[in-house]
């Protein structure tokens, strides 16, 4: 099926046309004059314009220049005359028509047409959105190592929802491996094969996520040379996977939530509505409740992507798989020629309590493969922190949902005593690192920004 817009001033034969190809399924608007025409293609994309040449107000050959010299994304365009000369036919073709028809002519003869002209912006559609994917990189998904009862109960949740096209929401700690799970709903699902799409909203400063979310037209803003597609348009049939979600600020949760309720939006600067199929997939390692009671959040907002939960838990409580993982990590670091584990070293990790979970443990890791001597990672290769249980942070930083473990041990803390071992556990991750705030963040298992707004709000961006 293709959008199309019928332009001629003989309201007849606009009629006929218009049942016609609306009986062979496509969706067909009608206009009786170019300025007409004009104002429905600012408002609304169209796949084919069939159009007449000889019209009042603005004829044809002058809606063709338009359309060249403004539209970003113009239609293909089919012009159909009863006045045919050589000169107005070499005029059209010149200025970008698709074809060029006679009246009278035959049904068949344009329905034919417009097939072809409406494969041909498709393919030109579809070319701007690989372009577009292209330009992202994309990590490919390596096997999720779940020996734990706790991680197995997260894949056969994530079997179960997967074929559905649920909004789902993943939870935990930061370095768990959320996105892990996000792809693989993307791969078991029927959007695989489709376009999946990932954005950290905390990366991106707030005047930037909403072009990069939603896209931009060209002098929508300064710096804005040409027509950007936004990620939802890029991931139009697939999956897009939000990040970090509820970091996204307070203006832009709005949008986000009409344009998920209406799978429609508008680009920054733009008027025509951008109809979307996407399939939403965010993660949080924040406490979904306790955002929306802190104003974080908005309540409606979190309904709509929360239609499906899935929590994963922190490496500490599923201590099954840290030995797998770090197997699994050493052979993916090093391949071949992955240094073996020392019995006291293995034990040194199963025991330690990775508050920055996977992540942590991989960067440690990475550092014991780098000063391994024959093939053979002993306790002397770990940091002294996992092999003494030295400087163990109490809670975790980003992530505070509600655990007994948590409960137990804080249920008698109030907010400020909380706040100021937080504090104190990102200054020893500091003095550890040297003051380093890329490596802070690595050791704490949180992303930079978070870090700089933890730094910003205990006045830590000094030394």
């Amino acid at each position: 099926m293709a959008k199309l817009l019928v332009v001629d001033d003989e309201s007849n034969l606009r009629l006929v046309v218009q049942k016609e190809l609306s009986r062979q399924g496509h969706e067909v608007e009608t206009a009786s004059d170019g300025e007409t025409a004009w104002t429905l293609l600012e408002e609304t994309d169209f796949d084919v314009l069939l159009c007449d040449i000889n019209m009042p107000r603005l004829d044809g050959i002058g809606l063709l220049r338009r359309l060249r010299e403004k539209s970003q994304n113009p239609p293909e365009v089919i012009m159909l005359t009863g006045q045919a000369t050589v000169e107005s036919a070499i005029e059209a073709m010149k200025l970008g028509a698709y074809d060029y028809l006679t009246k009278p002519y035959r049904i068949v003869e344009l329905a034919a047409l417009v097939q072809q002209a409406s494969e041909k912006q498709r393919l030109k559609i579809d070319n701007q959105r690989l372009r577009a994917q292209i330009e992202r990189t994309h990590k490919s998904m390596p096997d999720i190592v779940a020996e734990s009862p706790q991680m197995k109960e997260v894949l056969r949740l994530v079997q179960r929802v997967a074929a559905s096209d649920t909004s789902v929401l993943i939870t935990g700690e930061s370095g768990t491996g959320k996105e892990l799970i996000a792809q693989a709903l993307h791969r078991l699902g029927k959007r695989d094969g489709k376009t999946f799409v990932d954005l950290n909203c905390a990366a991106l400063q707030d005047n930037l996520l909403e072009s990069e979310l939603f896209g931009h037209e060209a002098g929508s803003f300064s710096g804005a040379r040409n027509r950007k597609l936004g990620l939802f348009e890029i991931a139009d049939g697939g999956t897009l996977f939000l990040d970090e979600v509820m970091e996204m600020p307070a203006q832009l949760q709005s949008k986000l939530l009409r344009a998920l309720e209406t799978r429609a939006f508008f680009r920054v600067g733009g008027v025509k509505k951008v109809e979307v199929d996407v399939r939403l997939v965010a993660a949080t390692n924040r406490n979904p409740k306790k955002a929306v009671n802190d104003g974080i959040f908005r309540a409606d907002l979190l309904y709509r992507i929360n239609s499906f939960e899935i929590h994963l838990p922190p490496l500490r409580e599923r201590r099954e798989d840290i030995e797998p993982l770090a197997r699994y990590i050493l052979q993916k670091i090093a391949g071949a020629n992955a240094p073996e584990l020392a019995p006291q070293a293995l034990d040194a990790l199963v025991s330690y309590s990775w508050m920055g979970n996977v992540r942590q443990l991989r960067n440690c890791l990475e550092r014991a493969i780098l000063l391994a001597d024959n093939g053979r990672i002993t306790t002397k290769e770990l940091p002294p922190e996992v092999v003494y249980k030295t400087n163990e942070p109490m809670v975790s930083v980003s992530y505070n949902a509600p655990s007994e473990n948590f409960t137990n041990s804080f249920n008698n803390s109030t907010p400020t005593a909380l706040r100021e071992m937080e504090r104190q556990q990102i200054l020893n991750a500091l003095e550890q690192t040297g003051w380093h705030r890329g490596r802070t963040a690595e050791l704490l298992g949180i992303s930079s920004s978070t870090l700089y707004r933890r730094l910003r709000e205990y006045e830590l961006e000094t030394r």
